[in-house]
């Protein structure tokens, strides 16, 4: 994964449905039927050298309408060259835009937990966006090692984020 050219980075995003409607099973089917290929797709025809994805809701980044409560994925990307997005994207994503420099510029989780760029060997908060790029990366990876016509569950994923807590000694909220 290389770091994202963050003055070419833009934003799309699909829809997962509302919150306590969508069991974990469809959630991971959709990552592998509509997420994953249309990441893959873009990396095979060298249009994009980065991305990442998380879930959202309006509240925390998809610029939909007040009445709209479905979670998304968002998915970040960056062009190895200029382009729009909006020409070869699937119909089923939605709201794309080009990334704003200052919405990437920083990365925090509340006001008070934000990264500090400064302590990074180079300074460059691309590095980080690196590697959650990279989490997006081995979650991809995680869900291509089952068989594609079984329900992936809560109990097959959660031994994997067990290590991934373990490693660091923490627990996420």
């Amino acid at each position: 994964m290389q770091k994202p050219n963050l003055n070419r980075t833009w934003e799309t995003f699909i829809k997962i449905g509302l919150p306590n409607e969508v069991p974990l099973a469809k959630f991971y089917h959709m990552i592998r039927t509509n997420v994953y290929p249309t990441i893959s797709d873009l990396k095979q025809k060298g249009i994009i050298d980065w991305y990442c994805f998380l879930v959202h809701d309006r509240k925390s980044g998809v610029p939909t309408t007040e009445d709209d409560d479905n979670l998304y994925f968002h998915i970040r990307f960056s062009l190895k060259k200029e382009i729009n997005p909006k020409d070869f994207l699937p119909k089923y994503c939605v709201m794309t835009r080009k990334v704003k420099l200052e919405w990437v510029t920083d990365i925090s989780i509340t006001k008070t937990e934000v990264m500090d760029k400064s302590l990074f060997k180079n300074g460059e908060i691309e590095e980080a966006w690196r590697i959650i790029g990279e989490q997006s990366e081995w979650l991809f990876s995680l869900l291509d090692i089952y068989k594609e016509d079984v329900k992936i569950t809560r109990k097959q994923i959660l031994p994997f984020l067990h290590y991934y807590a373990n490693m660091t000694q923490l627990q996420v909220r």
